[in-house]
């Protein structure tokens, strides 16, 4: 009950933190509108009355307490914590100093900028969070997946799903979320995943298959046996991994950070250094404002955080933005084979009769395999679906250690091993050509034939390996600890630039390590992996990527970035997000100081008006945090 509680607690923050963001956002709308209806009425009061210069600046005092009150005590909070120099101060002093100057002999009073350059600030920050509140929608879809509630079978009675324990059953009925992960014992369905992989195609559940939490079952109802607790399936480690991915600042958003520190405090001293030249207080005042370095700080994290959330509705996890600096600079990357560029599942390649038809060689196989646990087995049963249904009685089953299966199959006696049993039966079997496990069958002690079982290569495995050489990815390299013919034949069927067979975890640690020491300071190292022995070579690389549809959960916990549909072809297209995500970063910082820079000259020069000094500060910024919204968009396959 107690992590129920929590689970509630954390869940109500969640929504109290959106609300919050929500009526903040509107507060400061009506403020902005409250604010330019003031400005214009002081505008109004200014030319059609005769006021003197103090009594000018209490009209214009109202509309700039009503916008910038906040600003100053964010000012003020971080002086008295030691942190003065940020973009509120800038801000605090050139306005305040505006309105100040028409107090000065021979000066014209600049009420209307101060205020002016309140309000346009404020209107910047209502861009940056409402870019920001976009950016948390691209990515809290993801949380949708939560599931409220788990119907536990004999009365259906609505649980929370951290009450469900691993083996009991639940009932999930159509249009409903998959409330934790488990196997199906009953029922027929389509399991809708698209918020969980970004695959729109329904995925068919039938009895023994797995489902995992998060989809939503479209059509029949499913009774689904748990495998895994609340805090344990699918949809909570991926709730925790999108919930953390801002946790981890990017080299670029610490740049920026360093960059203002050091930035703030050299344009103030150079400002009053400014406004002790006689008649040059005006100057020092848009130098000031100017030099506000808020375009850089809003816009470098806000485009960082839109990448990820692009990202994840395409069912690419990335843990953190600095992870998304790495992928924009990988130019190796190295592959495990089973699981990741093939399905990780035997099925059957090729057969090869000698004395009878295939379909024939297939069902007698299939008979004798049917009481084996053995993935061959399996393979053999799949290939052959009706051999459960085909009325043929099996009798006098015999496994033989180390060989193969012996049975009677109505009234032929079948033997299906390897060539030890062929050899124990006498019979005379010959080799195949094709490259896999070889399983040979004999009728009645005769050769009848063999059959090839292999893990299949998936369907976008040759596309991935394609996609990544066209974006100039140099070397795609496989570690793998199957045999060296069928890695060498995997190789050959992918493109791929080398391959090495036969390692232990330890052995692919070594040769990651190798291929660390040819990479530059400017490249880096993927690893992408599923399972448990993996793992080592993931938390070890440069990036790792994990398939998160099937891989163990020890590789999705040491992975920088997860898969989850365990498509390769998705690889290509994390480097695609990352690449765009820091190129717009790359394109905001450039276009900021620069403009800066620019309009720094003309201050100093005295040419500068503070109407130039506005665009310069919150115009740039609006600008900046439109272009980081691109980062939202998605990037084509």
């Amino acid at each position: 009950m107690a992590h129920l509680h929590e689970h509630a607690n954390e869940h109500c923050e969640s929504c109290s933190h959106e609300h919050h963001h929500e009526h903040s956002l509107k507060r400061q709308l009506w403020l902005i509108i409250g604010t330019a209806v003031l400005l214009i009425g002081a505008v109004l009061i200014e030319h059609n009355f005769q006021l003197s210069t103090f009594q000018l600046l209490l009209v214009y005092l109202i509309p700039y307490l009503l916008i910038g009150h906040e600003t100053l005590h964010e000012a003020w909070e971080g002086i008295t914590k030691g942190e003065a120099f940020n973009e509120h101060l800038l801000m605090a002093v050139a306005t305040i100093g505006a309105l100040c100057i028409g107090f000065l002999p021979d000066a014209e009073t600049q009420y209307l900028e101060a205020v002016f350059v309140m309000l346009f600030f404020q209107v910047g920050e209502l861009f940056e969070g409402y870019a920001e509140g976009k950016s948390r929608d691209s990515i809290a879809h993801l949380m949708d997946i939560r599931p409220d509630v788990a119907h536990l079978e004999g009365n259906e009675a609505d649980v929370s799903p951290e009450q469900v324990a691993v083996g009991q059953v639940i009932v999930i009925r159509p249009g409903e979320k998959v409330p934790l992960d488990g196997v199906v014992i009953e029922g027929t369905s389509a399991l809708n995943t698209v918020v969980l992989t970004g695959e729109s195609l329904p995925r068919d559940v039938n009895v023994g298959d797995e489902v995992i939490s998060g989809c939503v079952n479209l059509s029949g109802v499913l009774r689904v046996r748990t495998t895994k607790a609340f805090g344990e399936s699918t949809v909570s480690k991926i709730i925790n991994l999108v919930e953390n991915a801002g946790e981890r600042k990017s080299k670029s958003e610490t740049f920026i950070a360093r960059f203002a520190r050091i930035y703030t405090p050299v344009v103030v001293c150079m400002a009053i250094a400014m406004a002790m030249v006689p008649g040059w207080l005006y100057r020092a005042l848009m130098f000031l404002v100017v030099s506000c370095p808020c375009a850089l700080v809003i816009s470098v994290p806000l485009t960082f955080f839109g990448g990820i959330g692009g990202a994840s509705r395409r069912g690419i996890l990335i843990k953190g933005a600095n992870f998304m600096d790495v992928l924009a600079k990988v130019d190796t990357v190295v592959f495990d084979k089973t699981g990741t560029l093939t399905h990780g599942q035997f099925a059957v390649s090729a057969v090869h009769p000698d004395t009878c038809d295939e379909h024939e060689l297939l069902h007698l196989a299939a008979h004798v395999e049917h009481f084996t646990t053995h993935p061959i087995g399996a393979a053999l049963r799949d290939a052959f679906p009706d051999e459960a249904t085909d009325g043929c009685k099996i009798t006098d089953v015999e496994e033989i250690a180390g060989h193969g299966i012996r049975a009677r199959v109505g009234d032929k006696v079948v033997c299906v091993g390897n060539t030890k049993m062929m050899d124990a039966m006498g019979a005379k079997w010959h080799d195949c050509h094709h490259v896999g496990t070889i399983i040979h069958v004999a009728i009645d002690g005769e050769y009848a034939g063999h059959i090839v079982i292999n893990d299949q290569i998936k369907p976008d495995s040759a596309d991935a390996i394609a996609q990544l050489h066209k974006l100039g990815i140099k070397r795609t390299v496989m570690l793998t600890g199957d045999r060296q013919e069928v890695a060498a034949h995997v190789a050959s069927e992918l493109h791929l630039s080398e391959y090495h067979a036969e390692l232990l975890p330890a052995d692919k640690v070594a040769h990651v390590e190798k291929l660390l020491q040819t990479t530059t300071g400017q490249s880096h190292l993927a690893f992408v992996g599923d399972g448990i022995n993996d793992a080592p070579v993931l938390a070890r690389a440069d990036v790792g990527i994990a398939m998160g549809g099937l891989g163990s959960d020890a590789a999705i916990e040491a992975a920088d970035v997860v898969l989850m549909d365990d498509k390769p072809s998705k690889i290509a297209l994390a480097v695609r997000i990352a690449r765009r995500t820091l190129s717009i970063a790359r394109q905001n910082v450039v276009f900021a100081i620069g403009v800066k820079v620019a309009v720094l000259i003309l201050a100093a020069l005295g040419i500068a008006t503070m109407w130039l000094a506005v665009f310069a500060d919150v115009g740039v910024t609006v600008l900046a945090v439109l272009n980081a919204m691109r980062a939202l968009r998605n990037v084509k396959m």
